[in-house]
């Protein structure tokens, strides 16, 4: 919404927006642009606008939605707007899945941009090269990142269903937002109807790796009516990943399309997840026609998403990782890559359950897994405890870190944000790396963790 707020005013509307709470990046990009905030729900930050775009997360009852209402308002959502005033008549990439959206839609964008094609972006996080998360220009290529989430409390449908595919890409799919969708089904026949919207004329790109993927796109049997490009470091795949090696601080891989080798690349991200959203965006790209080696130099020049394995700090070698990794699955591969860059560093794994998702009880065993590669444990208090009870079941934390205590490393929970910073004063020494994990601010942590290492 943030990012739809700059791309209007980009376009010579005047915006103002109303939230409960902004953190950065968002805040920050937000203030730059100068764009108004106003805290809090009132009728009276309505005015009388042209139009109203009610984000998803705002029901009925809400005294602004109620104002626009009664008022007789134009009211949209952020998906229509999008494709009524920056999609229509465009060639636009649409990037999805459960996990790597964010990453691969920043890296289309500046591989697409360092072609030359000028592309108008979109994407949930700010892409450090651009130093914002959205562009407008005259371009005819749009990239934006394709959210499963639903569209707003008069449309209950996927937000990626507006936004007019002509390539998508589809990572991966898992169960996830145990709000929205009842079980790992529901969520495939989401994908599966974003996956029919793709014209003949454009390509699904298909993460080949992940099974429901396959599932998914098995299910149309002969009436998957577009071209289909599969992907991922399995053998199946039509293009693949294959050589990943880290050193010296890049990602090197190779590719080959049809077990013929392509190209060689490398990338400043780590972790084989990320050379996934790489061979992704290589597909994409090539299907736009960009040269082979304007994608290696821009892969290889790529500066990441804000929120994304980000170092916030280093003090008294001690290094500060903030990511906004929430899902077991994202937490497990976050953690997989930060022990393959940071080799023989202790790493400090500290969580908060903030999501929808990560705050029920739907994941409580796969969570264990899902910090087996750090060292040291500690798990905040569910955020929303009251919702995930409603929904019909609230993660354990206490049953979590005895199950993590039992695989014999240091696991603790500890629920306010000072006392976590408080414990971890007495027990990181340098050399130590904290990766800290939440969708949310996690009550500035970060900053008050390193003001504390400051101190020490």
């Amino acid at each position: 919404m943030a990012s739809l707020a700059g791309m209007l005013q980009a376009r010579g509307h005047h915006v103002t927006g109303s939230d409960e709470n902004v953190y950065p990046p968002m805040s920050t990009m937000l203030g730059g642009l100068g764009i108004q905030i106003m805290k809090g729900y009132d009728a009276a930050h309505v005015a009388s606008p042209d139009c109203v775009v009610v984000g998803n997360a705002i029901p009925r009852g809400n005294p602004e939605v109620e104002d626009a209402l009664d008022r007789r308002f134009n009211y949209r959502s952020l998906p229509e707007v999008l494709k009524e005033e920056f999609i229509r008549g465009r060639r636009s990439l649409v990037v999805a899945g459960t996990h790597g959206k964010t990453t691969t839609t920043s890296l289309a964008a500046w591989v697409i941009d360092q072609a030359e094609l000028n592309p108008t972006f979109l994407v949930g996080g700010v892409v450090q090269n651009f130093g914002v998360s959205f562009r407008v220009t005259g371009s005819d290529y749009f990239i934006i990142e394709g959210d499963e989430y639903d569209t707003a409390y008069f449309d209950k449908g996927p937000k990626f269903m507006h936004y007019q595919p002509e390539v998508a890409v589809v990572n991966n799919i898992e169960f996830d937002h145990a709000d929205i969708y009842k079980d790992l089904d529901a969520v495939k026949l989401a994908f599966r109807r974003l996956m029919n919207l793709v014209p003949g004329n454009g390509k699904l790109i298909a993460g080949w790796d992940s099974q429901p993927v396959r599932e998914v796109v098995a299910s149309f049997g002969q009436k998957l009516f577009t071209r289909l490009e599969t992907f991922g470091t399995c053998d199946e795949a039509k293009w693949q990943a294959r050589n990943i090696n880290y050193a010296e601080g890049m990602t090197h891989f190779e590719v080959f399309r049809e077990g013929a080798k392509w190209a060689e690349f490398e990338t400043p991200l780590i972790g084989d997840f990320n050379v996934r959203n790489c061979l992704a965006v290589v597909i994409a790209a090539d299907a736009w026609g960009v040269e082979r080696q304007v994608m290696v130099d821009a892969l290889a020049t790529f500066k990441s998403v804000r929120r994304r394995c980000e170092v916030r700090g280093e003090v008294n070698g001690v290094t500060v990782i903030d990511d906004f990794a929430h899902h077991p699955t994202a937490v497990r591969e976050t953690l997989a890559a930060l022990k393959l860059k940071y080799q023989d560093r202790r790493i400090v794994a500290v969580f908060e359950p903030r999501s929808r998702t990560s705050c029920h009880a739907t994941f409580q065993g796969t969570y264990i897994d899902a910090f087996a590669p750090a060292d040291y444990v500690i798990v905040s208090r569910v955020y929303d405890a009251q919702r995930a009870s409603e929904m019909g079941g609230v993660l354990d934390i206490e049953k979590l870190i005895e199950d993590i205590s039992a695989q014999h490393k240091p696991a603790l929970a500890i629920t306010d944000v000072d006392e976590i910073v408080e414990k971890l004063s007495g027990e990181l020494r340098s050399g130590d790396v904290v990766a800290i994990m939440s969708n949310g601010a996690f009550g500035g942590i970060h900053e008050k963790l390193l003001t504390m290492l400051a101190g020490q």
